[in-house]
């Protein structure tokens, strides 16, 4: 009669487990976060270490969290050009996704149901794959109007119903119009304007890794 130790038999029964239960076993490391999006996303006019996502990373990891941000930002990128890199960036293979995107199509005064559609396939693409997803609203240019301003936007907060996801309303809520706040272009948060984004935002994050999401409205 063979002889198996203790240990290797507790290592061969865990390993037997994860196969039966369809569960990747994967190596320790850090939570990767992919943060994907346009130029509020990507730092434009920013040094590295104050873009959005190493500020989300250092605020995030001084909570207690082991993280590694993608920076998946684009400047000038709309909904449809994220819909055709998705797949290429999934490629980093995060751990949960932040959806930033639609500023650019408000801006461009792009047809609401365009943008709308743009976004639904990036998150049935994520739920697809089963990343936790923080869906990030805009609000469109007041000076499109105010029938623009009503199709452009519920189009977050009902999409965060509909998938089911987290959603953060608006992200310049409290930055957007404050020239202490944003870079000489008026558009832009300076770095003082994005640490007050990530001061609202890590704690959403933290939710979604310790896998208690707020979910969308309903």
């Amino acid at each position: 009669m063979s002889f198996v130790p203790r240990r290797r038999f507790l290592a061969l029964s865990l390993s037997s487990v994860l196969l039966l239960a369809g569960l990747p076993a994967r190596a320790a490391g850090p939570t990767r976060i992919l943060a994907f999006g346009d130029s509020l996303t990507s730092g434009y006019g920013l040094a590295e270490e104050d873009s959005f996502p190493a500020q989300l990373e250092r605020a995030v990891t001084a909570a207690g969290q082991n993280v590694k941000l993608i920076n998946g930002g684009v400047a000038g990128d709309t909904s449809a050009g994220g819909l055709a890199r998705l797949d290429w960036s999934l490629a980093d293979k995060p751990d949960l996704v932040i959806l930033e995107l639609g500023s650019n199509d408000g801006l461009r005064g792009l047809d609401p149901a365009a943008t709308r559609k743009n976004l639904a396939q990036m998150l049935t693409r994520l739920a697809q794959l089963q990343i936790p997803t923080l869906l990030i609203g805009m609000k469109a240019p007041r000076n499109l109007g105010p029938d623009y301003v009503a199709a452009f936007d519920p189009i977050y907060e009902e999409l965060a119903r509909e998938f089911r996801v987290s959603l953060d309303p608006f992200f310049l809520d409290g930055v957007a119009g404050d020239p202490a706040l944003n870079q000489s272009d008026g558009i832009h948060p300076n770095a003082e304007g994005v640490a007050l984004i990530v001061k609202r935002i890590a704690p959403e994050v933290i939710a979604l890794i310790k896998g208690r999401p707020e979910i969308g409205p309903g």
